[in-house]
């Protein structure tokens, strides 16, 4: 069962680094943003199935460190974006 848990958190480690790739040649903000939103939860996804594939500790908070940092990254985007209706 280990195996299987650790081939798809390379699967998803694969799709993260396609992902990486549009961060780095998004034509647009927006396109990057999402990239860097499909990183986050890729490197969550990979890291939950890590640690339940092994016996190692601290896997688990590394883990909810990086979906805190995604989501305040996406915060600080919406916030910093220029809007036609601000006045």
């Amino acid at each position: 069962m280990t195996d299987a848990l650790l081939v798809a958190a390379g699967a998803i480690l694969l799709t993260v680094a396609v992902g990486l790739v549009r961060v780095l040649y998004g034509p647009r903000e927006v396109d990057r943003m999402m990239a860097v939103q499909l990183l986050g939860t890729g490197g969550v996804a990979a890291l939950l199935l890590a640690a339940a594939a092994t016996e190692v500790a601290g896997v688990e908070n590394v883990a909810l460190g990086l979906a805190l940092l995604s989501s305040f990254a996406s915060v600080a985007f919406v916030v910093a974006s220029p809007r036609a209706d601000r006045r």
